[in-house]
């Protein structure tokens, strides 16, 4: 593993009318360490195409899947671009893919997984390559810590062993701070981005006090990037 680097987020640089700013440099960071080329590419959690928006390369056929139908129908569109709107754990979704592809890519999805290890173990199977970006239980931890509920995202290590079950790998671990003018900005942003999973736990009252008693300039972020090649059976 690479050291662990924080990258810091200007103060006043963010921009209050685009909500996923940073979900757009993880999927740049993720997409730019890919080295191969691959020429056909499954886009697990593809949103609206920040991992195809990275790609440099010429490619043959890309394949994104995502349940949101918003999502979808803002994905950039082309010959080569096809675009399934489903749940990427839906066991009919092998059945509408056209196998195998050169890279299986996830960016900034995977966490909303039910059953991650199950995921990667049947998907590990459509791929040459594989690469992850996957925000874990870091994400938020201050607001988690004040709160006293319990995280839903994964932790990073048991998403290590997970993916070194199936794939020889690389794997970075980066944590993010991302800054807002005051704490209602950030719980703004929190409610917005879709990071938080669109889940609320805290009455208004409890959200009010948090709000008000938030200590940092700053929301923190941790990311697990793996690539990787999957093993032999």
């Amino acid at each position: 593993m690479t050291a662990k680097h924080i990258k810091e987020f200007s103060k006043n640089a963010y921009r209050y009318d685009d909500y996923t700013a940073l979900q757009q440099d993880i999927a740049h960071y993720l997409v730019s360490h890919i080295t191969n080329n691959p020429k056909t590419i499954l886009d697990l959690g593809c949103g609206s195409g920040a991992v195809f928006k990275n790609i440099v390369w010429q490619i043959e056929r890309f394949t994104g899947v995502d349940s949101a139908q918003g999502m979808c129908d803002l994905h950039p569109t082309g010959n080569e671009v096809e675009v399934i709107c489903e749940d990427f754990e839906s066991p009919t979704l092998l059945s509408k893919l056209t196998l195998p592809y050169d890279l299986l890519v996830s960016s900034s999805a995977l966490q909303w997984a039910n059953d991650i290890e199950t995921l990667i173990s049947q998907m590990v199977f459509t791929c040459k390559e594989g690469a992850f970006a996957i925000f874990t239980d870091k994400t938020f931890e201050t607001i988690y810590a004040m709160s006293h509920l319990p995280t839903f995202l994964p932790n990073a290590q048991n998403l290590v062993e997970i993916f070194a079950t199936h794939f020889t790998c690389n794997y970075e671990i980066k944590t993010f701070r991302l800054f807002f003018d005051d704490n209602l900005s950030k719980f703004r942003y929190i409610k917005k981005s879709g990071v938080s999973g669109g889940q609320r736990r805290l009455n208004v009252t409890q959200t009010k006090a948090l709000i008000q008693n938030y200590p940092h300039e700053y929301l923190e972020f941790e990311v697990l990037f793996v690539w990787g090649t999957p093993k032999e059976a």
